[in-house]
């Protein structure tokens, strides 16, 4: 397998070449991201060998939340928006090379790229026709989170999890 630049990929250490399901036995099971985070980070601050440790997100679900309606005057914005940025830094990189240190180029990038930007912005939003007039933001999220531990240390990692949860050393939940 080679990387975009022509080089040979090479796999971060310890970790397989290929997607492989996720191994070891059952220590916790949480209902938020956040909670299993914390108790492999307890895990952790007890010296415990979290190489071991694997959090699984289970039941996968891909949630879309609506954001904002589209309206022509938000489509024209955000392409004016935008092209107002790309059009100032390529007059900031023309101003900053140019002889005379004249600021002309940063004023003539920044209108055409504000004028192109919310041509092209109008242009793809009137060939939708109206199937998608809403901005959203996709999030993967599960319904729960195993925390896996190879077999080697899954009791001992079990038992601080439980006194984790009952409130011991290092705080509850």
């Amino acid at each position: 397998m080679t990387n975009p630049f022509g080089g040979q990929a090479r796999p971060a250490p310890g970790l397989p070449q290929l997607p492989t399901p996720p191994t070891g036995w059952p220590v916790g099971s949480y209902a938020t991201y956040e909670e299993a985070q914390r108790a492999v980070d307890h895990l952790a601050d007890s010296d415990f060998p979290v190489a071991d440790v694997t959090i699984v997100g289970v039941d996968l679900m891909l949630v879309e939340r609506v954001i904002a309606r589209l309206t022509w005057g938000r489509v024209l914005a955000s392409g004016a928006a935008q092209g107002a940025w790309l059009g100032l830094f390529v007059g900031v990189l023309l101003f900053v090379f140019s002889p005379d240190g004249n600021f002309l180029p940063i004023v003539v990038g920044l209108v055409s790229g504000a004028v192109f930007f919310m041509a092209f912005a109008a242009v793809s939003y009137s060939a939708s026709k109206g199937r998608r007039d809403f901005q959203s933001a996709s999030q993967m999220v599960a319904g729960r989170y195993d925390v896996l531990c190879e077999p080697r240390n899954a009791e001992k990692a079990r038992e601080m999890l439980a006194k984790l949860a009952m409130g011991g050393p290092g705080g509850g939940f």
